[in-house]
């Protein structure tokens, strides 16, 4: 298939980081072998050490020494830390675990935003600091595995994809793209990839011989002109959009992603509850602070039997109870054994227990997913009862968790009529897919406005529009307060590069510089900044020169339709460029 969009990457290699909530991995393909061969991409195997587990991804986790230094990732982790229980030795020690969700819906989110260790104690570290030393270590590992494979290769020669949820805001984005700074990679040399847009791109590739057994090759169906509900479905959240395929093999966003918490870690939140309730929830909380490397193999355990779970079979799922959580149960005045724990519990009919084993029932094991996939289904739903999309007839499912039969099974129960397709890789498509992005950044043609994007101005107040307690004088000129200048409205189609442009004055004499706070609305048409509804997104700095004469004027553009917002700003008198930044975090440096 011919590169769509235009404007291959220059640089020799392209690498994508996609940094998940429960698991992370990397992938990368050099320029050469994408215009031969697209999907010729190298995805790292992880070792998941003693039990001889290989994955292409390794689960998100981060341990650092007692000085905050960096120790181990992933896998190596997880092992470490388990052992250092063991051992007694992990008190001051730095251990953190799907920590990604912090970035979610967090509407306080700033530089200072901080993560709390695992284990029940109260330390915790920035999350700048943690997600920049994971960045590092994964950019450090791949970085070395190209090197093994072409000698003469450095730093310069990459460029780097990094992945997000679609339904990020553009504080999270912006987060991402410092603790990536930080993490060693240069912003010149950074792009972001929107994570459902990734997966579709992928499958855009996929030949016939690819497709899955029961499906049909995504190629085929998506034919120009084509809509298709994109369903990614991740460790952390669901992104759910709808693409539109073009003649040229360009995509076009028809919906802004959607979505929620609907990921498999809520899954494993349903299970850990549902232990809590058995066991009795504090004595699971002993379990984790004081015999973290039994915690751990509890829940790899559950990953695995997650993983395994099918509509009627097995019959039962036997988890292993670790000795340690079994003493714990024994000296709980209340509970007294796990046989008593489980008889006692709401789930004595569907639970048994025996040779330190649990018997969950297939029927109750398959609640646990239950919320999650009725959110996912409710999610789609309502989108595909809209009038705009009524049409579509093709759902693409991907992301590890749309590897989960029993989700792939609810959806195709639930929508019989549409063509469900779950490519071979659905769990790499996301990864593979920012590769492919990296290489042609422009195969997305066109993006919808998830919000109406404004400015705060202060026009000259005009007493038939405006209501007298936005007056205010400056510099002896009547003006109105909190106005809301609007580029972008919700809903609108915009092309990558699409500006939009106003000229500011600034309107004291002696300003260093000239701001501009940024605003979001869900409205079409917001008058005032500080109505219902309106969100202030960043603040707009542009440095001003101090040597100017009179006043000046700044043209200020906003750039729209990439996967980030960008500004310029240009001194109308002397046509000067200033550098000009979005802040959306505030908080720290």
């Amino acid at each position: 298939m011919a590169a769509a969009g235009g404007g291959i990457s220059t640089h020799l290699f392209v690498a994508a980081i996609d940094f998940g909530t429960t698991y992370s991995g990397y992938a990368f393909s050099a320029r050469d072998d994408f215009q031969k061969e697209p999907l010729k991409i190298n995805a790292n195997v992880w070792n998941a050490g003693a039990r001889s587990l290989m994955s292409h991804k390794a689960p998100t986790a981060l341990l650092l020494n007692p000085d905050k230094s960096f120790n181990s990732f992933g896998y190596d982790a997880e092992n470490n830390f388990a052992q250092l229980a063991e051992d007694d030795e992990h008190h001051e020690y730095y251990f953190f675990h799907h920590f990604k969700m912090v970035l979610h819906n967090n509407k306080t989110l700033n530089r200072n935003t901080t993560v709390a260790v695992v284990g029940g104690d109260d330390r915790t570290l920035t999350a700048l600091e943690v997600f920049s030393l994971s960045i590092r270590f994964l950019k450090d590992d791949l970085m070395g595995n190209i090197q093994k494979m072409v000698t003469g290769i450095d730093d310069r020669d990459i460029k780097y994809v990094l992945t997000v949820p679609a339904i990020w805001d553009d504080k999270a984005k912006q987060f991402m793209r410092e603790a990536a700074k930080m993490g060693g990679i240069k912003e010149t040399q950074l792009s972001i990839a929107l994570e459902p847009e990734a997966a579709s791109i992928f499958c855009q590739h996929l030949p016939v011989e690819r497709a899955g057994a029961g499906n049909e090759s995504f190629l085929k169906v998506a034919k120009s002109g084509t809509k298709y509900m994109v369903v990614d479905l991740g460790g952390g959240t669901a992104d759910i959009t709808v693409h539109q395929r073009h003649y040229d093999g360009t995509l076009r966003e028809l919906l802004p992603a959607t979505g929620g918490a609907f990921g498999g870690k809520s899954v494993d939140d349903a299970f850990s509850a549902f232990l809590g309730e058995i066991t009795g929830e504090k004595n699971m909380k002993k379990l984790e602070k004081e015999h973290m490397d039994d915690f751990i193999d509890l829940f790899r355990e559950f990953e695995t039997k997650k993983r395994a779970i099918y509509q009627d079979k097995p019959a039962k799922v036997s988890i292993t109870m670790p000795v340690s959580l079994i003493d714990i149960v024994k000296k709980d005045k209340e509970k007294t054994s796990m046989a008593n724990a489980v008889m006692s519990s709401p789930f004595g009919e569907h639970v048994s227990w025996g040779k330190q084993k649990l018997q969950i029932s297939n029927k109750q094991f398959k609640k646990l997913f239950t919320p999650t996939i009725d959110g996912i289904i409710k999610h789609m739903e309502g989108i595909l009862n809209e009038k705009s999309f009524k049409d579509v007839e093709n759902v693409l499912m991907v992301g590890g968790f749309a590897d989960c039969e029993l989700v792939q099974a609810a959806i195709r129960d639930k929508f019989k009529n549409k063509r469900i397709i779950v490519p071979d890789e659905a769990g790499l498509a996301v990864l593979k897919g920012a590769v492919l992005f990296g290489h042609v950044p422009r195969t997305i043609s066109s993006r919808v406005a998830r919000h109406t994007y404004g400015i705060q101005s202060w026009p000259a107040f005009d007493p038939q529009r405006h209501p007298p307690e936005k007056k205010v004088m400056i510099n002896g000129i009547a003006r109105c307060k909190d106005a809301f200048f609007k580029y972008i409205e919700i809903g609108q189609q915009v092309t990558p590069g699409h500006v939009e442009s106003q000229v500011f004055q600034a309107l004291k004499p002696d300003e260093a510089t000239l701001e501009c706070t940024v605003y979001v609305s869900n409205e079409r048409d917001p008058v005032f900044v500080d109505e219902e509804g309106c969100t202030r997104l960043g603040l707009l700095t542009v440095p001003l020169d101090p040597h100017r004469q009179g006043a000046v004027e700044v043209e200020e553009t906003l750039v729209f339709g990439e996967t980030e917002l960008h500004v310029q700003a240009k001194d109308m008198a002397t046509g000067t460029l200033y550098e000009a930044r979005f802040d959306f975090l505030g908080g720290g440096i």
